[in-house]
């Protein structure tokens, strides 16, 4: 069973959802699965595995950083809980906080934005991966 043959029905579900036009559903659908077998789809199945390698590693730095990574990027998220009573009592205050966070992450490089983007859909893969094999619980 090849690496991303779990993962196709997935995708395909995703492309039902996103893609309105009935004949070019179908068009993406039967790209995705002449995918299969070409020499792109083994690079990609090298990548997954590369990901899935580094999520088993016995070093802790390595297998604790994405999902560390996603934490950080949780915490950020969470945040907007104390903005809000930040903002309740002190308006000013927390449009100030708000100004200086997005200044912040405006000034962030957009290939930081990519990686993250690209860390968090790999191991998403790995994760659907490793259950698919029943490997991860």
């Amino acid at each position: 069973m090849s690496l991303l043959e779990p993962l196709i029905g997935p995708i395909a579900s995703i492309i039902d959802k996103i893609i309105p036009n009935k004949e070019a559903r179908t068009k993406a659908k039967l790209e995705l699965l002449a995918l299969e077998g070409t020499h792109e789809l083994k690079q990609i199945e090298a990548r997954l595995s590369a990901i899935v390698a580094e999520a088993r590693s016995g070093d802790p730095w390595t297998s604790r950083a994405r999902p560390s990574f996603l934490y950080v990027m949780y915490a950020l998220i969470l945040f907007s809980v104390p903005m809000g009573v930040i903002a309740a009592f002190d308006p000013v205050t927390a449009r100030a906080i708000g100004e200086g966070m997005t200044r912040y992450l405006a000034a962030l490089p957009d290939p930081l934005y990519a990686l993250f983007g690209t860390g968090y859909l790999g191991y998403t893969a790995a994760r659907q991966w490793g259950k698919a094999k029943g490997t991860d619980a």
